[in-house]
Formats: C-alpha cells, structure tokens, sequence
C-alpha cells in the first residue's frame, strides 16, 4: 500500500462508525497487495450490479420479493458465489479480487450484498455470527437472516442458532447478541484478522505486520494488537519497534495472563539494545 493509500485508510477508519464506507475502506486494505490498483472502477462495478437490480425490484414489493430479485442478479445473473473449495485463498478476502472472480467468503459476499442494497436503499445490516458472517432484515413486522455464501439463503433465528451449535457445539454459550448487528468498523476489522491468520499461517510476517497496522488504526485500543505486532516486529528483527509494542501492551494489560512472557521479550530487547549501543 502506499504511504497515501494508508493515509485515505486511516482517516476513513477514523470516521464515525456510520460514517465509515466499506467499499472503498475495504478496497484500500486491498491495495496492500496491489499497490497500484484504481478504487473507481470497482464502486463503478457496484453501482452497475445496483442499476440492474433496481430495474428489476419494485417499492411495491414485500422484503421477501426483493430478497429473491437481489438475489438473482448477484448469484444468477453476475454469477457470485462461495469459494468452498479453496476457502483460505487471500483473493477471498480482498474485495477487488471477489468483485473481479466473483467469488468470495461469507464475510467479502456478505460486503457485496450490504453495498448493493444500499444502494437500492433496502435496509439489511451486517451480522458477525461467529464462524460464518450473514446479514439481517429487520422491520416492525418481521426479521430474517441471509447467507450471501450459500446463494442468499434465508434464515431464521432459529437457523443461526443451530448453525452456532453447528460449528462449535457446546464449546460456545449460545446469546443473542451474537446475532446483533455490526459496524462498517467491526466488518472491515473481521475482513483483516481473516487476512492476519492465513498470512500467520504462511508464515508471511512482512504482510501479517501491515494487516496488523491497519487493525490497529482502525482500532487503537485493541492493545492485543500491540503485543502481536511487537512480535512480528522480533520475528523481522526490528528490535526498537517490538519494545515499543510490547511497552504499550504491557502498560495497557496489567491484568493479561503472558505478561511475564512478553516482559521478558522486553528484557532481551533492552539486552540487545544495550549491546548495540
């Protein structure tokens, strides 16, 4: 990403949470990976998704009727659908990549659908059900879920409840707030950790390390953050930096369970430190 690209990044990411656009905010971490990508075309690419969409649903309509529309031109007619065959690739999680391939995971499907109904002004929210992001419907009347990953498949309470036990049995207490609506800010944050865990399991700590700087501007006090980019830091030998994180962290965290482990990664750094000096 260039040093202008983090700047938009991070005075979006500083914006209000209803404030915060995730399109071109989620199009900004992309360019992490593709330093040179253009953001217009691809907004452009969703208002033509929205155009076709609007042309087909009608103010008339019932939710469910619009649902159905909507859902035929994402899934039928620009052909979107769920990568389950290779679900850890990073293109899922990179929104020019799902807009270009039309393919994607629940949580960069599920930013599709959020930003083509808006633009047809039908209010669906983003849900963070844990395991598998979905958006909601809600009005005065009635509320159903929908699963961008699986074709807009609508769902019930109910079904989110038993998919929860589906996933994680009884290591998970079911409540309901894990059916609450999400901000902009909490789907672009699930968008990078999903980013840091497959480049943590590449063993990727140049990338990790910039996916974890945006985390944290999007989310400055999420000190954890600050701990693991103090690590990454080591892992890449930038010694002053890691004492940095880990001085934050241990600071902000007198009550966390590895302090004595991230205070003697502090020892040695100041070890080494001394010893250069």
């Amino acid at each position: 990403m260039s040093s202008r690209s983090r700047r938009t990044f991070n005075e979006l990411v500083t914006l209000p949470d209803n404030a915060i656009p995730l399109a071109e905010s989620a199009l900004l971490v992309a360019c992490e990976e593709y330093p040179q990508l253009e953001i217009g075309p691809y907004l452009d690419q969703l208002d033509v998704i929205a155009r076709v969409a609007k042309e087909r649903v009608h103010d008339t309509d019932s939710p469910q009727e619009k649902v159905s529309k909507i859902n035929s031109v994402l899934f039928e007619t620009f052909g979107f659908r769920g990568n389950a065959e290779n679900y850890y690739d990073p293109r899922n999680s990179f929104f020019n990549d799902v807009l270009d391939r039309r393919i994607g995971i629940p949580i960069t499907l599920s930013a599709v659908y959020l930003e083509v109904s808006r633009r047809l002004n039908f209010p669906i929210w983003g849900v963070g059900m844990p395991g598998h992001f979905v958006v909601r419907y809600a009005d005065r009347e009635q509320e159903f879920f929908l699963d961008p990953f699986n074709q807009g498949e609508i769902l019930s309470r109910d079904d989110c409840r038993a998919r929860i036990h589906g996933m994680y049995g009884d290591s998970l207490r079911y409540s309901e707030r894990l059916l609450e609506r999400v901000t902009n800010r909490e789907i672009l944050l699930r968008m990078l950790n999903n980013l840091k865990v497959i480049y943590l399991k590449a063993q990727s700590f140049d990338k990790t390390l910039a996916i974890v700087d945006m985390m944290l501007m999007a989310n400055p006090n999420d000190f954890d953050q600050y701990r693991d980019r103090g690590l990454l830091h080591l892992q890449l030998h930038q010694f002053e930096a890691a004492a940095r994180d880990f001085e934050r962290y241990i600071e902000n965290r007198s009550d966390a369970t590895d302090r004595d482990a991230v205070e003697n990664h502090l020892k040695e750094l100041r070890r080494i430190q001394a010893m250069m000096n």
